[in-house]
């Protein structure tokens, strides 16, 4: 959007910019904000648009960097020529010290070690207030000190109008280790990255058995080779956004702690249940395009409930006929995905090994479903072999979606290069004396094949992941 140059009026610099002398360090300091603030919107702009940052906006951020260390230096040059020693006129006689005074009166200052990746910030919660300070304008505070001091590619001046600062990255990567750490599918999908807002990838869907694409023939002696090219498709991938907006209170602020240990449970947490809906329901429109949704349009392999099966049960021959049109080579990588509800009906399910018929949950002596530390001595139970992993995202007990057989490696996520990104402003709340954190996190998954797979011989299909229907 064209309109946040617009808004920041002169703070939007054209490249080469000559400002007039400056008569205090204070000016100085507000000229390098508005450069940094020009520069800032340019960069909000191509993200807002989804686009790559052109070569005229780069000679714009190139010379606004140029002129903030102008000034940065004539900035340390009047701060190297301030006198030690405070008062008018030459000191001839040596000045006062508190060496004389009552130790318990003495100030002492004790020698810290400055951390690069924090800025020399113990936590979150204390760079929170320190732009609280800041955007008071409260500069002799000591925490504003340190953002004033920090490098700028930590990305921690004011933004234009919003005044908010960025957060500098080691905060933005432990909230974001923290939701992988969790329970989360993304950790089982095939990962992939971009710079831009896109990425196109190409695939062969064919069969070594099938008759479309690169093939095979067995040629006689001296024969003409039969010829046959390879088939291939593309598939646009694009960046959709996950973003939380958490308006905290500025008394919260004051308690460091309490705002840390809230912020950094429930924003992870948020985004890691988003992330499991979308890969297992997610519409495909401004979001993932998850299993069921392909499961509707017919891509993946869903099976028929068995002839007078009652309602929210699932029996054995479900298991076993999912199973079976899993695609063999995806077996090893396979889980078992339910709603935690549906683990009573396993406990009681198995089946019969001298070759009866029956597959009546509870008739027979071999259990088809072992609990986790149990029998099978694993952290997850497991059906056939595979993990069997409980997660809210599953359907209700009784529709399709409740049990998922998948290989999440057959799944793709697309992330944006650099993770989350985390912003902070007073502005958005001014009136109610709260600061607003924003995370915004550019992320999308679909699969990887568009279409089941037909068996060399044999009428059924398979596919990656299989799906129980309605019972």
């Amino acid at each position: 959007m064209k309109h946040v140059r617009a808004l920041l009026g002169a703070t939007a610099l054209p490249p080469g910019v000559i400002f007039m002398a400056a008569t205090s360090i204070e000016d100085l300091r507000t000229k390098i904000l508005d450069l940094e603030a020009s520069s800032q919107a340019i960069v909000d702009e191509a993200n807002e648009e989804e686009r790559d940052i052109s070569d005229e906006e780069i000679e714009t951020i190139e010379a606004n960097k140029a002129e903030a260390v102008k000034f940065a230096k004539q900035i340390a040059a009047r701060e190297a020529a301030k006198p030690l020693t405070a008062g008018p006129g030459r000191v001839t006689k040596a000045e006062p010290t508190n060496r004389d005074e009552p130790a318990v009166s003495r100030k002492l200052v004790p020698a810290t070690v400055r951390d690069s990746a924090r800025h020399g910030f113990a936590n979150l919660g204390e760079m929170a207030m320190a732009v609280r300070a800041a955007k008071g304008g409260n500069y002799e505070h000591e925490s504003v000190k340190k953002l004033l001091n920090a490098a700028t590619t930590y990305g921690n001046e004011s933004v234009g109008g919003d005044g908010g600062y960025l957060v500098p990255p080691e905060f933005s990567r432990e909230i974001w280790q923290k939701v992988q750490a969790e329970e989360n599918l993304m950790t089982r999908c095939t990962q992939l990255q971009t710079g831009g807002n896109s990425i196109v990838l190409p695939k062969d869907e064919t069969t070594p058995w099938g008759t479309s694409g690169l093939q095979v023939y067995w040629d006689g002696e001296a024969s003409t080779l039969t010829q046959k090219k390879a088939v291939f498709e593309t598939t646009q991938f694009r960046l959709v956004k996950l973003t939380a907006l958490a308006p905290v209170t500025n008394e919260m602020l004051e308690d460091s702690v309490s705002f840390e240990s809230w912020i950094r449970a429930k924003v992870p947490s948020l985004m890691a249940q988003a992330i499991n809906t979308g890969i297992v329901s997610g519409s495909g429109v401004g979001a993932p395009y998850g299993i069921l949704k392909a499961a509707v349009a017919g891509t993946i392999v869903s099976v028929a409930k068995e002839t007078s099966q009652p309602a929210s049960t699932v029996w054995f021959a479900n298991i076993n006929k999912m199973w079976s049109r899993m695609y063999a080579q995806w077996r090893r990588n396979a889980v078992w995905l339910i709603n935690q509800d549906l683990e009573p009906s396993l406990h009681g399910m198995a089946f019969q090994a001298t070759g009866a018929s029956s597959m009546l949950p509870g008739t027979s002596a071999v259990p088809a479903y072992l609990p986790m530390n149990g029998l099978s001595g694993s952290p997850y139970a497991t059906l056939m072999g595979r993990p069997v992993v409980p997660i809210q995202a599953c359907s209700s007990v009784g529709t399709q979606g409740d049990i998922i057989l998948v290989d999440l490696n057959q799944y793709m996520i697309l992330t944006k290069a650099g993770g989350v990104r985390t912003d902070t402003s007073i502005h958005l709340y001014f009136d109610q004396d709260v600061t607003a954190f924003r995370w915004v996190f550019r992320i999308n998954g679909q699969p990887m094949w568009g279409s089941t797979i037909s068996p060399q011989n044999g009428s059924n299909t398979m596919s990656w992941a299989v799906v129980l229907d309605a019972r």
